[in-house]
């Protein structure tokens, strides 16, 4: 029973090693976790793409599309109308087609009431869907496009909407669709995508009564797949495959490859991340590309917002890519709606041959490049070992608590206590209960900074920002201005929850959006590592330690990764310019990911204020403690 008891039972050399060597062990570990995730863009590391599921080969047979010139025409129809409808959906024009087309042609209204002010919004998605003369309308694919106004700062798609309603005409004249094929054209871009799945599924994604979906005139069966265009020119030069969805869902990879192979088919320059397949000689120049490829997908997956409408399908189930096709720029071939035309029409084909969901394939991964892929069992081992040496951390500062060198047997050796009853247990486990209520409070208070900033006659960011600051600047002072003494050993067991807090959380976060977790611990496990708990005044520089941990709060942490990117994307600003550029970057941020939790269901938001802000709060109550001698 000794043995299950005390870890130390037996010879000890594992703990005796532990003890001796934790130090370097945990340093050990977090670099060779990040050697080994930079080493996977290497192409020894990294797998070619392929088929798993047999059944997607249709596509690839010979293609029929011929409505090029009709897309033109709509193209041409569809600018003209948007003249006389700067603001807003040209409905009557785009219901008009559709009904020529002979086609089932619905509206969809839905509703967003500002869950931060009392402003309420409208809008209205178009869709019509072509019946699958073989069979009763069991499933379907979505073909979808957002619109977007003759105002609007992103680039146009009237060129995707010409592009919708061509492949429309063709598919009518088909008989071989085994799947109903629904056109839809959103507005508000993914506002309008998230209310009509949810008028569709009948549910409820963010918080009640902020988007009001409504209801659907018009069903088809259940949904396999969806291809979302975003088409900025009638003649384009390579073709953008976004995967990234919310939350940081991925589609499965043989959606992505069919989209690949589909495109390499008609000779179309293919991308991901807006970055152009490179294959040097020089292997370092190979691996370099592959690791900048494969950091760009995992800093945009770790924000969890989509980068199309596609990223809202996922959490139903639903496999889902966006195709954007960029103008030419400097040299290569140029392509026309014909080419395009051809991709869709082998997309669909691929996608109406599917008996079964997607499967077979991988949903977790990184992509390097278009035709690479990392599965989940090469990138989990180096956040592994990065997250490791917060164990052994723990592990070490719980076995030198269990020590005690005033007492000693009749041979000299040390007795092995548990001094549990000694620690001030009822004072830790109030630290830990009041941390993580300041992180639920935090998730509700910006509701209560708006209500607030509205007596004051502030705008919403201005009264979250503001809010937010006050709250940090609030916490800093109070942690600072009344310093609780506590014991050696009630720092060091509270030391103890943290790093396995931090652990659990950060292995937690992985098995939904490694990328978010991946960075989280690269940020913050040296700083978790290198906290000593003050016994005395031993520590002559240990407010030096205090640095990192401002830095690392969740709102500064945020404000520094906005001024980082507003740099990068301004960096002819001056000074002032940048600053004020940065505050108001700042502001919008924090603004968009409250309202993201609220409306669409991200949780980057709610896991940073109940999660990982409780958890910065122990840490910097450990940092922050004044020592005092055990009573």
């Amino acid at each position: 029973m000794g043995l299950l008891t005390d870890p130390r039972a037996g010879n000890g050399v594992v703990i005796k090693f532990l003890m001796k060597w934790e130090q370097l062990l945990c340093a050990t570990l977090y670099t060779n976790g990040i050697l080994l995730f930079m080493s996977l863009a290497y192409p020894q590391f990294n797998d070619n793409t392929y088929f798993s599921e047999n059944a997607l080969l249709p596509g690839l047979v010979t293609n029929g599309f011929d409505e090029e010139c009709a897309a033109k025409r709509f193209h041409d129809e569809l600018l003209a109308e948007m003249k006389d409808y700067p603001e807003e959906m040209p409905y009557p024009w785009i219901l008009a087609k559709f009904h020529q087309l002979n086609l089932d042609v619905y509206t969809h209204n839905f509703t967003l009431n500002n869950p931060l002010s009392n402003q309420k919004f409208t809008g209205q998605n178009i869709y019509s869907i072509l019946r699958a003369p073989r069979s009763a309308s069991t499933e379907a694919i979505i073909l979808s496009v957002p619109y977007r106004s003759a105002s609007s700062i992103h680039l146009t798609t009237a060129p995707s909407i010409a592009l919708l309603l061509a492949f429309a005409k063709f598919c009518r004249k088909q008989n071989y669709w085994a799947k109903d094929i629904i056109f839809l054209v959103t507005e508000h871009e993914q506002l309008g995508m998230q209310a009509w799945l949810e008028a569709y599924h009948r549910c409820t994604c963010g918080q009640e009564g902020v988007l009001i979906a409504g209801d659907l005139p018009g069903r088809a069966g259940s949904i396999q797949a969806a291809i979302n265009l975003e088409m900025h020119s009638l003649k384009i030069g390579s073709i953008d495959v976004k995967v990234e969805g919310l939350n940081g869902q991925l589609p499965n990879l043989d959606l992505v490859n069919l989209a690949n192979r589909m495109c390499a088919k008609e000779g179309i320059r293919r991308t991901f991340q807006r970055r152009i397949d490179s294959n040097p000689k020089d292997q370092r120049q190979k691996w370099w590309y592959q690791f900048v490829t494969m950091l760009s997908m995992v800093s945009t997956q770790a924000t969890g917002v989509p980068t199309g409408n596609h990223g809202v399908f996922h959490r139903f189930g639903i496999e889902a890519i966006t195709l954007e096709g960029f103008a030419k720029t400097g040299s290569g071939s140029e392509f026309n709606m014909y080419n395009m035309g051809r991709v869709v029409e082998s997309l669909v084909r691929s996608l109406n041959n599917l008996l079964e969901r997607f499967h077979q394939s991988f949903f977790f991964y990184l992509l390097p490049s278009t035709d690479k892929y990392i599965s989940i069992g090469l990138y989990m081992p180096p956040l592994a070992s990065i997250i490791a040496g917060l164990f052994i951390k723990a592990f070490s500062v719980w076995l030198k608590l269990q020590e005690n060198p005033e007492t000693k047997d009749d041979d000299g050796d040390q007795i092995q206590q548990v001094k549990t009853e000694e620690l001030e247990l009822t004072s830790i486990a109030w630290e830990v209960l009041w941390t993580h209520i300041v992180g639920v409070a935090t998730l509700s208070a910006p509701r209560l900074f708006t209500y607030i900033g509205v007596r004051f006659q502030l705008p919403t960011e201005d009264s979250v920002f503001l809010g937010m600051t006050c709250l940090t600047t609030l916490i800093f002072l109070a942690t600072l201005c009344f310093k609780r003494q506590r014991t050696y050993e009630t720092a060091s067991l509270l030391y103890v929850v943290a790093l396995i807090e931090l652990a659990t959380m950060l292995l937690c976060i992985a098995m939904h959006n490694f990328s978010l977790a991946l960075l989280a611990a690269i940020l913050y496990v040296p700083a978790a590592l290198s906290v000593i708990p003050r016994k005395g005044n031993e520590s002559r520089f240990h407010n030096l330690r205090c640095i990192p941990w401002v830095l690392l709060h969740p709102f500064c942490l945020a404000c520094t990764v906005v001024a980082v990117y507003t740099r990068l994307m301004f960096p002819d600003y001056a000074f002032v310019a940048f600053a004020l550029k940065w505050i108001q970057a700042s502001k919008q941020a924090i603004v968009f990911a409250i309202i993201d939790t609220m409306i669409y269901g991200n949780w980057l938001y709610s896991v940073t204020v109940t999660v990982l802000l409780p958890t910065w709060l122990i840490f910097w109550i450990v940092v922050t403690s004044r020592p005092t001698s055990k009573v």
